[in-house]
């Protein structure tokens, strides 16, 4: 998720200070965790005990700088449906739906081309499942894509979704490849190389890369892209990836948090704060071919945005309501610009078999 340079209120609740104190405990009576365990279970508590979007809340992701960016995605999809025949039944699938925005946004721009598919929103909160039930109340909800329904095709979005999965963690120590875990050193949470061997698990490029060298892998995120992939091939449709992250493989720990729109230390205050971390994109595009379905892209936000016509969008908004004209600008320039999303947050599409080329992605699939 991305920091605003917005600030906003925080305070502690007295339940918040439980998560630290369990994992006192449990590091105690069983020794170090994993970091991905660390990662899960402390998004797994901040995602459950409030709203963390907006300017009030600790990040701002895309939707909510500006509807264009749900009516683009909206379009897309859209057209996709149309171009694929008009499917009668369809199915609007969103993992992580945040306040429901983009939904919203997305369903309204895609319904003025006759595109009125059943909405499905994959989402583990309770309390966010509330927030989204004012925006999209004709939604049906899940726990995950087991559960949505295995007839008619699939139109996926998962916007900063993966960034959120845990990551996996190994380093290369004196000894050998180790997994990096978290300890506590009576005064804060630390990671540390583990003991457990990790030799195996490491690319023989990589294998006598220098002490200190960290690889990380996101078993979540290639479990779920290769699930959608299986689903698409039966089903058909198409599934956007929206997320900051690499095209290339790279190393070192990108695993950050955000609090009140500014980065804070992941190891401090577990629970309180937004775990992220980059999206392997060459990984998802190893995933495709295993699922058999075609992958686009990855490209830039701001080159797909700019290609779908956002522009134009935001061109006809400042003509139609002048008073909104440099605030509309504003939020073009945060979406598109290298300087902002526009290179560091990527697209990446699947599509089903017989599915058309998507818009934003050029000619040839990748």
């Amino acid at each position: 998720m991305e920091p605003s340079g917005d600030s906003g209120p925080q305070g502690i609740e007295p339940e918040d200070l439980g998560l630290e104190a369990v994992f006192r405990r449990l590091i105690g009576a069983t020794g170090p965790i994993s970091v991905a365990h660390y990662m899960a279970e402390a998004n797994a508590h901040y995602y459950g005990r409030a709203d963390p979007f907006g300017a009030a809340g600790d990040f701002i992701t895309a939707p909510e700088i500006s509807q264009m960016f749900g009516e683009m995605i909206g379009l897309w999809l859209a057209d996709q449906w149309q171009r694929a025949g008009k499917p009668a039944l369809s199915h609007y699938v969103e993992f992580g739906p945040g306040r429901g925005t983009l939904a919203s946004d997305a369903l309204r721009a895609g319904e003025r081309f006759g595109f009125r598919p059943q909405v499905h929103l994959i989402e583990g909160s309770s309390r966010l499942r509330q927030v989204q039930h004012a925006l999209v109340p004709q939604a049906t909800w899940h726990d995950g894509l087991d559960s949505v329904p295995r007839e008619g095709p699939l139109l996926i979005v998962a916007n900063e979704f993966l960034d959120a999965l845990p990551v996996r963690q190994i380093v290369r120590a004196e000894q050998g490849w180790r997994e990096r875990v978290v300890v506590h050193n009576g005064e804060r949470f630390l990671p540390v190389a583990g003991a457990r061997p990790m030799d195996t698990a490491v690319p023989s490029a990589l294998a006598d890369g220098p002490v200190g060298t960290i690889l990380e892998s996101c078993p979540a995120a290639s479990g779920m892209a290769y699930e959608i992939a299986v689903r698409l091939k039966a089903q058909g449709g198409v599934a956007l990836f929206i997320d900051y992250g690499y095209s290339t493989p790279q190393t070192g720990s990108t695993l950050q948090a955000v609090r009140a729109h500014q980065k804070v230390d992941p190891f401090a205050d577990p629970g309180l704060a937004d775990l992220t971390a980059l999206v392997d994109f060459a990984q998802l595009k190893q995933i495709a071919l295993a699922g058999d379905v075609d992958c686009l892209g990855p490209v830039g936000q701001g080159a797909w945005l700019m290609a779908l016509g956002i522009g134009a969008r935001a061109a006809a908004l400042a003509k139609s309501d002048p008073a909104q004209a440099q605030a509309l600008m504003t939020a073009l320039d945060r979406l598109v610009s290298p300087e902002q999303m526009g290179t560091l947050f990527k697209v990446m599409a699947y599509r089903g078999p017989g599915w058309p080329q998507g818009e934003g992605f050029g000619e040839a699939n990748v």
